[in-house]
């Protein structure tokens, strides 16, 4: 996908929008300092500060002339993780882990009860003739190991619940 093409979702507070490079090029920003910027939009300009912002920089708290907005933006990758069932494993707390793809399960790497760290093998799933690892997306505690070695699985079908 070029990235003109590119459509990035974007939720404030309980308000979703989606926007691309068209609308993007529409708007004039201008960095005051490090966490604050003044934006101009269809002749409107209005003041915004990043009050926090998470590591990736996808979750940011903002305040717009005087208001503060709850924003989370999604690209293409992150939108196509979420319809792949990987999108609630990107917050801090995961609960549970779920098959991708249909499959066969190679390989359990964990134990219940065992602490994993962000980016930890849980599984191997076989499918379409090729191995793939199932990794842990943040830090948490095996609470239930729900398939074993051999079971056929299907997309959607939970694998691994957490504590």
């Amino acid at each position: 996908m070029t990235d003109a093409n590119k459509l990035y979702k974007v939720r404030a507070n309980e308000f979703v929008f989606s926007f691309g490079a068209k609308e993007v090029a529409a708007v004039d920003l201008i960095k005051k300092s490090p966490l604050e910027f003044n934006i101009i939009k269809d002749h409107r300009s209005v003041n915004a500060t990043v009050l926090s912002c998470d590591a990736s920089g996808k979750k940011l708290t903002i305040e717009v002339d005087g208001e503060s907005y709850e924003v989370e933006i999604k690209d293409t990758l992150d939108q196509m993780l979420d319809v792949m069932g990987f999108g609630a494993a990107t917050t801090k707390q995961i609960k549970e882990i779920k098959a991708p793809m249909p499959g066969m399960v190679l390989e359990i790497a964990v134990a219940e009860g065992q602490a994993v760290n962000e980016g930890d093998k849980v599984l191997i799933l076989g499918a379409m003739k090729m191995e793939n690892s199932i990794l842990t997306h943040a830090g948490a505690t095996i609470k239930r190991i729900v398939v074993a070695v051999g079971q056929a699985v299907e997309k959607g079908q939970v694998l691994v619940e957490f504590e």
